[in-house]
């Protein structure tokens, strides 16, 4: 497990601590676009708990974010369906900073700029604990699931495809 040493608090940290949310911090080293994967190995947990934030947009161009398991990708033409829009796709970099407050490869759903419904993969919401962004870049929080659902009204989905 990653040795304890202090963590600046984050927008995300000052967000769960609002909201008395119990967490774990987990500082690693980044790599740049090393994604889940490197985060994973790092804190030497299961790839399938980290799970990745990702901001996108409807054909509207209004955000939206997708939390999903770090080993799979967002099928957008299943997610589109399950909540009755055209099409989703992911936004720009700069578009998703503007939208988040995050720096890509940083952001967390917690403590966000601007309010988007947030929807998480279904099977996300059965495992024990998960390991999300903590609000930058080389920093994870492990959570309880259901922190999911009872802070963000994270809307469950099913739209996991096999990297």
């Amino acid at each position: 497990m990653a040795k304890k040493e202090h963590v600046s608090e984050t927008q995300a940290t000052q967000f769960l601590r609002k909201h008395q949310a119990v967490f774990t911090e987990h500082p690693y080293r980044y790599e740049e676009h090393g994604g889940t994967s490197v985060s994973a190995r790092e804190l030497g947990v299961d790839e399938h708990t980290v799970v990745k934030t990702l901001v996108m947009q409807d054909e509207a161009a209004k955000p939206l974010i997708v939390l999903m398991h770090g080993d799979r990708k967002v099928s957008t033409k299943n997610l589109a369906r399950q909540i009755g829009c055209k099409s989703v796709e992911p936004c720009k970099p700069e578009i998703a900073q503007k939208h988040s407050g995050y720096l890509v490869g940083g952001t967390s759903p917690f403590g966000i700029r601007k309010q988007m419904p947030v929807y998480v993969e279904q099977s996300i919401l059965a495992l024990p604990t998960i390991y999300i962004n903590g609000g930058r870049r080389g920093y994870l929080v492990g959570i309880a699931p259901a922190l999911l659902t009872s802070l963000l009204q994270a809307r469950a989905v099913e739209c996991a495809l096999e990297e």
